[in-house]
């Protein structure tokens, strides 16, 4: 059983004292480092959040950029494609033109030739038809 006695009183004082010397000397201590560390790791926390934010919104321009170049990539393959496909034109039209005209220089040509030859053939058929009547008749033609 509990007596109340000087005992207690002692008993008493003794743990008043060793609550403050153990408060002093230990509990402060503590509660500041852990304090600190708290404010710490709160500003951890922060400076996490922030660097997080950031990444994302560089990492939106980045996609936003590369989305941009692939939108700036195919208009300029298409307009490639278009000036390739302008220039196959104008080069088929040019070699078209160029065989036309050649084709038509082989045409005066040729019908210069046959003209030429046709008036040779018309100079020599007199005397080649009298050549001919001699040969047949057997005698010569005056």
């Amino acid at each position: 059983m509990i007596s109340l006695d000087s005992t207690l009183f002692l008993q008493f004082i003794n743990f008043v004292v060793l609550m403050f010397i153990l408060n002093k000397i230990l509990y402060r201590p503590l509660m500041k480092v852990m304090a600190q560390r708290r404010e710490q790791i709160e500003g951890d926390k922060t400076r996490a959040q922030s660097l997080e934010s950031a990444i994302d919104a560089k990492m939106k321009r980045y996609q936003q950029q590369l989305a941009d170049a692939k939108a700036e990539a195919v208009i300029e393959r298409n307009l490639l494609c278009k000036t390739a496909q302008q220039q196959e034109s104008a080069l088929t039209a040019e070699a078209q033109q160029k065989a036309a005209s050649r084709i038509k220089a082989i045409r005066t040509h040729v019908e210069q030739e046959a003209s030429d030859a046709r008036r040779i053939l018309h100079q020599g058929v007199d005397e080649l038809a009298g050549q001919i009547a001699t040969k047949v008749l057997g005698r010569k033609l005056v």
